[in-house]
């Protein structure tokens, strides 16, 4: 990939770009675009297709100048970066995949999205908070990390509830992207933390292995934000995958 490639970092659910701080700051001089899909970040609610989150991002890439990039996702970050691999192949130089996957949700998973969507709007998302920090987290973090799990919990509960609920429906209602990795022709880096229990390392090995150019990366006591858990860990992967 070019050294120079301009990198796009796409956030993961119910946060929003500023979990990318730390990577942001590694990467100085070297040109990032951190967006907010919509209903995130200040963004107004719009879309409810994860086609619609990486059509957003495209128009983010053009207002910023930015032709072609190395796209990062984390999470639902990963499952916008796979839609926008399939619209816009010629705007992705390479990939970073992390603590996602390509599979779709199965039934048990899509009744529990539309539930939870409705409560979103319903009752907002206080109790968001306490749902899902238990599982974001990895339990290394969750006992020896305060200041990680703290900030966390902080930036769920400031989540607009429409944004919520709409990218809830829209991460339910994904197609598999298992079937696209075949024809994925760009170097992917695949990261996982080895305490994700949303999408475990699994996941991740199936991505690495499922493309032509692939690598993997496990995270040593990080869960699903293995960027926020242990960024010097992932910074380190991060850098090496672009110098190569």
């Amino acid at each position: 990939m070019p050294s120079s490639a301009p990198v796009v970092f796409l956030h993961a659910f119910p946060l929003g770009p500023g979990m990318w701080q730390s990577q942001v700051g590694a990467l100085a001089g070297r040109k990032v675009l951190t967006p907010s899909f919509p209903g995130f970040g200040g963004r107004p609610p719009g879309g409810t297709s994860l086609d619609d989150f990486a059509d957003a991002v495209v128009a983010d890439m053009d207002a910023a100048g930015i032709g072609r990039a190395v796209v990062v996702g984390l999470s639902m970050g990963g499952y916008v970066a796979f839609r926008l691999h399939a619209r816009s192949p010629e705007r992705v130089a390479a990939l970073v995949l992390a603590d996602t996957k390509a599979t779709a949700d199965d039934e048990a998973a899509r009744a529990k999205r539309t539930d939870q969507a409705a409560r979103a709007r319903r009752e907002g998302v206080g109790w968001l908070v306490d749902a899902m920090v238990p599982v974001l987290l990895g339990e290394t973090t969750l006992a020896e990390r305060p200041k990680v799990r703290e900030s966390v919990r902080g930036v769920i509960a400031a989540a607009d509830p429409e944004g919520v609920a709409r990218a809830l429906i829209a991460m339910r209602d994904r197609p598999d992207s298992t079937p696209q990795l075949a024809g994925i022709s760009v170097p992917v880096l695949a990261i996982a933390g080895d305490e994700d229990k949303v999408t475990p390392v699994a996941g991740a090995r199936q991505i690495a292995e499922g493309v032509a150019d692939g690598r993997l990366v496990v995270i040593p006591k990080a869960g699903h934000l293995s960027n926020l858990e242990d960024s010097p860990a992932f910074n380190g992967a991060l850098l090496s995958f672009l110098q190569n």
